[in-house]
C-alpha cells in the first residue's frame, strides 16, 4: 500500500530540442502543477508521512502492511525507499511512469496471491484519499492555504492514479471526494493491537526526541477523527518552533536546522527529496 504514495500522474506538454527536430514529451504532473511543488519538497514529504503514518496505524486493513513484515520491521527505511521511488515517478516521462504504476499494481496483486485474499477496494481508496488529504494539509501547514483550483489539481492527479490502478467507485469530483473522505474516516478506522504495535515501532526507530516531534506534527495535520482515536491531544507545542523554522527561510539556513535533527541513517535520503 505504501507504494501507492509514489504514483502521481497527469499530462503536460514539454518541448525538447533534439538536433533539428522538435517534439513534445508528456509528463505525469504538469510543470506548473501544485503537486510538483508539494512533492518536490522534503518538508512536505515528511509532514505527509507523519499524517499517513498516524492514519495507517488505525486503518482496518493495516494487517496487509504486516503481512510482508517490512513496514513494522523498519518503518523509516520503508518510507524513504518508497519516497525515493516516488520522486522518480512524479517527475518522470509519461510512458515510463505508466509502466511503473503497472508494476506497482502487479506487486500488490502478487501480495494478494501470496496471502490468498484480495486487498479491499476501500483500502486502496483510503490510500488515495490519504494522499490527497495530507498533500493539502501538509502544504497548508507549511506554506499557505491552497486555492480551490489547486485542491482540485491535487485531487485529479490522484484520481488518475486510482483509475490507472482500476480501483472501483472513485469519486469524480473534489466535492464528492470530500464527502467520501469523511465517510471513510468514520467507517474504516479502528484502534487495534496493530495500532499499538506500530506506534511502538515508531518510538523505537525515532527515539525519545524525534518520536514526540512526530506526534506533534501529527496533531497539526491529521483530521479530528484520527486525533481522537489516537488521543494525540490538541496542544501544538511544536507550532512556535515551526514559526521559527519558517522565519529561518529568509536567512537561507532552515535546511541546516532540519537536517541537524534527522536520523543519521536517513539524512542524505531526506536531503535528496528537495527538488524544487
Amino acid at each position: 500500500m505504501w507504494e501507492v504514495c509514489g504514483i502521481l500522474f497527469s499530462l503536460n506538454p514539454f518541448r525538447r530540442h533534439d538536433m533539428a527536430n522538435q517534439f513534445q514529451m508528456k509528463y505525469f504532473v504538469e510543470e506548473g502543477s501544485i503537486v510538483r511543488e508539494i512533492w518536490g519538497k522534503a518538508d512536505s514529504i515528511l509532514f505527509i508521512f507523519a499524517g499517513a503514518s498516524a492514519e495507517f496505524a488505525l486503518n482496518k486493513a493495516v494487517d496487509w502492511l504486516y503481512f510482508t513484515g517490512r513496514l513494522p520491521a523498519d518503518p523509516l527505511g520503508r518510507l524513504f525507499s518508497t519516497v525515493s521511488y516516488a520522486r522518480q515517478i512524479v517527475f518522470s516521462e509519461y510512458d515510463a511512469a505508466l509502466n511503473s504504476i503497472d508494476k506497482i499494481a502487479a506487486i500488490h496483486h502478487g501480495v494478494e496471491q501470496s496471502r490468498g485474499a484480495q486487498i479491499p477496494d476501500w483500502a486502496y481508496r483510503d490510500v488515495l484519499f490519504m494522499l490527497i488529504d495530507y498533500s493539502i494539509r501538509s502544504f497548508e501547514v507549511l506554506e499557505r492555504k491552497l486555492t480551490v483550483a489547486e485542491k482540485d489539481d491535487v485531487f485529479k492527479v490522484f484520481l488518475a492514479v486510482g483509475e490507472r490502478m482500476k480501483i472501483r467507485d472513485l469519486p469524480s469530483t473534489f466535492e464528492a471526494w470530500e464527502i467520501m473522505r469523511k465517510q471513510h474516516l468514520q467507517d474504516n478506522l479502528l484502534q487495534s493491537d496493530f495500532t499499538v504495535d506500530l506506534y511502538k515501532q515508531y518510538r523505537k526507530h525515532l527515539g525519545p526526541i524525534r518520536y514526540p516531534m512526530l506526534r506533534q506534527v501529527q496533531i497539526m495535520v491529521v483530521p479530528d477523527r484520527v486525533n481522537q482515536l489516537l488521543s494525540l491531544g490538541k496542544i501544538e507545542f511544536l507550532k512556535p518552533v515551526l514559526w521559527l523554522y519558517k522565519g529561518c527561510r529568509f536567512f537561507g539556513f532552515e535546511k541546516f536546522i532540519r537536517n541537524a535533527i534527522l536520523p543519521t541513517d536517513y539524512k542524505n535520503q531526506v536531503i535528496e527529496l528537495d527538488l524544487v
